[in-house]
């Protein structure tokens, strides 16, 4: 049930203790019962009054005592002593008085109530909201129909029976099951019997529907800005429409007023995200961030998509970030794209630009506008044979590099022989023609040129399987998938044409089945070549899981490769040798690698290896290792090696008490990359989280975030919200009050 609060400024009131408890006042009832039935008429639906004595009296009233019911049109009336009026339809019902209705049962010791109009009240009530896992009590009940109530100088907590941790006290709370909303009168949240909120108004939803109002304030510190406090507001414009305003205080800097407005109709979608802090105090300076995304289908095939970012300067979100995840964004795109879409045929239209937000010490190149890129793609099927087409036309501009125009042609037959047991056969002839006409800053006066390859390949490979009925003590499918692929490119002499958009692709099993092994259209690698690759699988028969996998996989030349894009020994006869090893080991346990060797320099390229811990919700150990050589880093243009080694966890520690961790160490740099440590103390109805983490965003710079966080399950969340970055840096984390709670005893007893 997400809260939301009035336009009057909410205070936080103390700290958050965590000791104390309040006793459990529900009322008890008897459950052995020895029912007499009188059935009474009350406007066309029959009351059914069920006791152990029941006497007509003057007046057309009838009394009933001794474990009294009284049942009538979905709704349920028991108690000690009992008094209908067959005229007026008046309930005087006193004595352990239980009332239950759809969505609500309640007990006190006297209750009025007419089943006529269903108005009336009951004096000092417990109620509780079954759906909602909610109860509470108060001074008087007002009933004003089956699905209206209102409570007098009231408590409501989503605590469960005899637990008293956080109350919402009102003076008056009013609850409306035909609309699904409450509203809140002169309200105090109370957590551990310390007040921390306080509001004249709050209106909420009994379900996941949307209110507008003020969220839950948010507030924090973090070494950039110090000491911050947010205050959002949400605007629910339309069922598709709504609005998100946050002014947020920074106590280095100032104010800075967020914005973020979304829409949903049938046809588009989209959204618009503004900051600005007009006056930052440290910078002297005016600082925004703009983000706007928007989609549309145009119809008859034709769709639009715009996906643009401005930010004001390059430390905005180092400094400025809401997350110490945010710190690291050092690209923003610009994209505007018009598509078209029928049956095989697929086109795009695009202007695409970048901003390079730059780190001082290490700069990095920004890359090329598309100004415009035009793509054209299709595929048809001619008997038994696949024909495509790729095509690109690419205007390339740049402030400082060669600019130029690229067209891409890159049609294509694939004919694939198939066959039942497995074995399979895909020939395939294709031609790669590109032209290059060269613009502005031509410095090394690189001519207009043209290319045209063919490039033939032939992919084949059988799937072979074996059962293997008791093996460690369980039945398993093994299987062995080898699989050959031939491909052919001529050599062209390429040193004279640009790189616009293309890089070294890295070695993986999946690069080792494509043709060229470089990245985008200006570079097409030479190759007379065969890759070889062997997959064994272990199947478990029971569910399905893959207990094992065993990959090798090579490339082998038949003649050395000649082109290349950063350095000559990045072609060799030989390629690096590929293994891999993985699966889920056990229903707890999942572990994958990845191996690279050099057999030309007998060195180690690159490995990473990484172990998954997971028996239950909220035990969770990650455990990983990366490594990739210099060698590996030139021969790819990496910027640079990288030898690191990460462990994450969530792991309960004792009591109510659960630790989170992660930590990212560079064996080269001898030092931290990122660290998160936290502690969370989660009891039936609320969790505390205390958070801190430290991220390298930039050259000789760190971003520090400290979290601390109340969350008053199904009310409100109090403090700065730890759960993005505990998600981002510890894979597999569980939020643990999130999960499915054990179905409490109907009613209250």
């Amino acid at each position: 049930m997400p809260f939301r609060f009035s336009p009057v400024a909410i205070l936080v009131l103390g700290l958050f203790p965590l000791l104390g408890h309040a006793e459990d006042t529900a009322l008890q009832l008897k459950l052995d019962r020895t029912f007499k039935r009188h059935p009474v008429e009350v406007e066309g639906a029959a009351a059914f009054i069920n006791a152990q004595h029941v006497e007509a009296k003057k007046d057309d009233q009838i009394e009933a005592s001794g474990d009294v019911e009284l049942r009538q049109n979905g709704q349920i009336v028991s108690a000690n002593h009992l008094i209908y009026g067959q005229v007026s339809k008046d309930v005087l019902a006193e004595g352990a008085v239980r009332l239950e209705q759809p969505g609500v049962i309640a007990t006190g010791p006297v209750l009025k109530l007419n089943l006529a109009t269903d108005l009336g009240e009951m004096s000092q009530p417990q109620f509780e909201f079954p759906d909602n896992h909610a109860r509470g009590a108060a001074e008087t009940m007002h009933i004003l129909g089956k699905k209206s109530y209102s409570f007098d100088n009231t408590t409501f907590t989503t605590c469960p029976a005899g637990n008293d941790d956080w109350l919402l006290n009102a003076n008056q709370l009013d609850i409306d099951r035909t609309t699904q909303i409450g509203v809140a009168h002169q309200t105090v949240v109370d957590f551990k019997g310390v007040p921390v909120l306080y509001t004249p108004w709050m209106d909420f939803a009994l379900n996941d529907s949307r209110r507008s109002g003020f969220l839950a304030p948010s507030f924090g510190s973090t070494s950039t800005g110090g000491t911050e406090l947010s205050l959002p507001y949400y605007w629910n414009l339309a069922p598709n429409a709504d609005a998100t305003l946050t002014p947020r205080w920074i106590a280095k800097r100032g104010t800075q007023y967020n914005s973020e407005f979304r829409y949903l109709e049938p046809s588009y979608s989209g959204q618009l995200h503004y900051e600005e802090l007009a006056n930052d105090h440290l910078t002297g300076t005016s600082r925004s961030f703009l983000s706007m995304k928007h989609t549309q289908n145009l119809g008859d095939g034709f769709g639009y998509a715009m996906d643009v970012s401005r930010v004001s300067d390059d430390n905005y979100f180092r400094d400025l970030a809401t997350t110490v995840m945010g710190t690291s964004q050092t690209i923003l795109m610009r994209d505007n794209a018009l598509t078209y879409n029928t049956g095989p045929w697929a086109a795009v239209a695009r202007v695409q630009s970048f901003q390079t937000l730059q780190d001082p010490l290490a700069p990095v190149v920004p890359p090329y506008r598309r100004q415009p890129q035009l793509l054209l793609n299709g595929q048809e099927n001619l008997g038994d044979a696949n024909v495509r087409l790729a095509s690109e036309y690419d205007d390339f501009h740049h402030d400082t590099l060669v600019n130029g125009e690229r067209l891409v042609l890159n049609p294509s037959v694939s004919y694939p022989l198939i066959d039942e047991l497995g074995y399979y056969l895909t020939p395939k002839l294709g031609l790669h023609y590109t032209q290059y006409k060269m613009g502005a800053n031509n410095t090394s006066a690189l001519p207009d040129a043209s290319r045209a390859l063919p490039i033939f390949s032939v992919d084949s490979g059988m799937t072979l399987e074996r059962d293997l009925p008791s093996l460690f003590g369980g039945s398993y499918l093994q299987t062995l998938e080898p699989r050959l692929f031939y491909t052919y490119i001529p050599y062209r002499d390429q040193s004279q044409l640009p790189v616009f958009d293309s890089a070294v692709a890295p070695l993986t099993f999946g690069q080792l089945f494509t043709e060229n092994r470089f990245f985008g259209s200006d570079r097409v690698g030479d190759a007379n070549a065969v890759s070889m690759a062997m997959t064994s699988r272990l199947i478990d028969n029971e569910g399905g899981t893959e207990r094992l996998r065993v990959m090798l996989g090579e490339r082998f030349s038949f003649k050395t490769p000649q082109v290349y894009m950063y350095a000559p020994t990045e072609n060799a006869a030989r390629s690096d040798i590929l293994a891999g090893l993985g699966g889920r080991l056990s229903k707890a346990w999942t572990m994958n690698s990845l191996y690279e060797y050099n057999p030309n320099q007998s060195e180690t390229m690159m490995y990473n290896v990484t172990a998954n811990y997971k028996p239950e919700p909220g035990k969770v150990l990650n455990l990983g290792y990366r490594y990739t050589s210099q060698a590996l880093a030139l021969n790819t243009g990496l910027p640079y090696a990288l030898r690191q080694a990460d462990i994450s966890t969530e792991w309960p520690l004792f009591g109510h008490w659960l630790g989170v961790a992660s930590w990212s160490y560079s064996l080269i740099d001898k030092s931290p990359v990122e660290s998160l440590f936290g502690l969370e103390y989660n009891q039936a109805c609320w969790t505390m989280r205390f958070v801190a983490q430290s991220v390298v965003t930039a050259i000789n710079v760190k971003a520090t975030g400290i979290f601390i966080q109340l969350e008053l399950n199904d009310l409100v969340r109090i403090g700065s919200d730890p759960l993005d970055a505990l998600r981002l840096s510890v894979p597999g984390y569980t939020k643990m009050n999130s999960l499915p709670a054990a179905q409490p005893d109907p009613g209250l007893r």
